[in-house]
């Protein structure tokens, strides 16, 4: 089937509009025309930040942003769901085309801007749907709101959202909102995430993520960490896309514009920035690795880094419909064959002196 993916159903696809061939495809998913292909093995379950995952691939955020079909991607074989980015009030994002596909690069390049139909509607929508998976929410902030009011923007973004979503992922990474990316700095980061975590242990106290960017120094992302871990932060997702065009095949790629890269070419930085993040906390801080996932052994390599999960986008766009169950099987044979027991056993083995499994 997945042969059929890649020879006929992805080519007409990948004539159409990026975004347009976005929403068809979502459409048929909602339809439910991919049907359930989801592996079970228990070798792939665990539990991170007290919540339990069938298996550690999720979807990013960025595909599902209104909660549409999530009950529908746990059919196909991922263990959660992001759904967003989700903010306070509806906004359209920015002009199209905002999407494009560079398949010399499997790489995607998006402006979106946050397109959503606002907290209130994502969150109704998540009371009535069918569970089988870990749901998370990703908030942002809106893109007319000024820095210097973003934290009460996020805060009541996330008093609406809290009651649906299983855990909270704090956006402050995407580069397709003017200045969103300074809030990454470390104090305004702590105001942020010390408002928003006070916030969220009187709502009942779910776990709460933080979101960065894959283009901080090293000494930002430490610094970023720092100030997570000082509030409680219940991890760190690593990373979103890239500004950077290094490396890239695309012929006349500057003509796209500005964006946000993912993809293949992200896979080597994000597991950098995930091996970082790993040996500064000691393993102590659960990650999702996002960025380059494409295989079984992509996930691999980011959960020998030190991610406890995954996540993948891109790589679902280029894969197909059978792309989460092929993952997550060769997952599961290359567990075995390097000898671990368990997807928590594996994390951070690729590092020598930090506990493995810490996470």
């Amino acid at each position: 089937m997945s042969f059929l993916y890649e020879r006929i159903a992805r080519p007409l696809m990948f004539r159409l509009d990026a975004e347009t061939a976005h929403d068809i495809g979502r459409g048929m998913l909602k339809a439910g025309v991919a049907g359930r292909q989801r592996f079970e093995d228990p070798i792939l379950r665990s539990e991170v930040f007290g919540l339990e995952f069938e298996n550690p691939l999720g979807m990013a955020a960025g595909f599902d942003k209104n909660g549409l079909v999530a009950d529908r991607l746990a059919d196909l074989g991922f263990g959660f769901v992001e759904v967003g980015t989700v903010t306070l009030r509806p906004q359209p994002g920015n002009e199209k085309p905002r999407m494009f596909r560079l398949p010399r690069d499997r790489a995607l390049i998006n402006r979106l801007g946050f397109n959503n139909e606002g907290a209130e509607a994502v969150a109704d929508r998540l009371r009535k749907i069918r569970r089988e998976c870990v749901i998370g929410v990703n908030i942002g902030k809106n893109k007319d709101v000024p820095n210097d009011e973003a934290v009460q923007n996020y805060l009541d973004c996330l008093r609406i959202i809290h009651p649906v979503a299983d855990y909270i992922a704090v956006n402050i990474s995407s580069p397709n909102t003017p200045g969103l990316r300074e809030l990454q700095q470390a104090e305004h980061l702590s105001d942020l995430i010390g408002a928003l975590s006070a916030a969220n242990r009187q709502l009942g106290g779910k776990p709460l993520l933080v979101k960065i960017a894959p283009d901080l120094s090293d000494a930002e992302i430490e610094a970023a960490v720092d100030a997570c871990v000082g509030h409680d932060v219940a991890g760190i997702i690593a990373t979103n896309t890239t500004v950077s065009r290094e490396g890239l095949r695309t012929p006349n790629v500057a003509e796209i514009g500005e964006g946000g890269l993912s993809g293949r070419p992200l896979a080597a930085r994000s597991n950098e920035v995930i091996s970082r993040l790993y040996t500064h906390t000691g393993g102590r801080l659960p990650i999702i690795g996002v960025g380059g996932v494409f295989s079984g052994q992509d996930a691999f390599d980011k959960i020998a880094a030190g991610a406890s999960l995954v996540q993948a986008y891109t790589g679902f766009i280029y894969g197909g419909p059978h792309f989460a169950s092929e993952l997550t099987r060769s997952l599961a044979e290359i567990l075995r064959a390097r000898g671990f027991a368990s997807v928590s056993e594996a994390v951070g083995s690729g590092h020598q002196n930090v506990p493995v499994g810490a996470a």
